[in-house]
């Protein structure tokens, strides 16, 4: 009798946030977050609208839990700058690696196609978000200005004199590279910023060409 029950009840009453968050991944990454409503991520998750109102009472919310997964999870453009396993230069220089792949579509029979390259999601959400006092692009800001802290302290460690103009510099590189792979669907054209920042990093660190 319970068997089919058993069997149902865990996908609809056990991870319903998770669930929530990954279809909400899946979606914002393929067509965006402006375009992507909550009846379609409750019904791509699946769960209620109950349950989804639950959890994420607001847009907004669910926006910026998204964002937070994905700096706890490590998809983002500034994970490797707390790689405490790698010397701090190559932290910095893993800005530049090629970008991650699109959160994987629910089709099963997908192609091995990665799909569209996406450039850093909290560039991303600011566009959507224009308004430079809602809680999406607050949250966007302060993600961009700890970037520049973590890099600022791994320059400081490796002794440079300057540490926060050339954070800035490496920043405004790997944003840009991120969004350039973005347009240009290159998800490796982080190569370009990489050469460029090692040589401000080779300028600018002691005992280094």
């Amino acid at each position: 009798m319970s068997t089919t029950t058993a069997a149902a009840s865990p996908r609809r009453g056990r991870g319903g946030r998770e669930r929530v968050l990954a279809a909400a991944a899946r979606l914002f990454a393929t067509q965006g977050i402006n375009a992507t409503g909550m009846e379609q991520v409750a019904e791509e998750a699946p769960v209620s609208k109950r349950t989804l109102y639950a959890h994420f009472r607001t847009k907004n919310d669910l926006v910026i839990a998204h964002l937070q997964s994905l700096v706890t999870s490590g998809a983002t453009l500034e994970s490797g700058l707390t790689r405490e396993d790698i010397p701090p230069r190559e932290r910095i220089l893993k800005l530049f690696d090629p970008a991650p792949a699109p959160a994987p579509t629910a089709d099963a029979d997908a192609e091995a196609d990665t799909g569209p390259v996406r450039g850093c999601p909290f560039i991303d959400a600011a566009v959507e978000f224009p308004d430079p006092d809602s809680a999406v692009h607050s949250y966007a800001r302060e993600q961009k200005l700890r970037m520049v802290e973590l890099i600022a302290a791994l320059l400081a460690e490796l002794g440079c004199r300057e540490p926060v103009a050339l954070a800035e510099q490496l920043a405004i590189l790997a944003d840009g590279a991120a969004s350039r792979a973005m347009v240009l669907c290159d998800a490796d054209y982080g190569r370009h910023a990489r050469a460029a920042a090692e040589v401000l990093l080779g300028q600018a660190l002691p005992g280094t060409d």
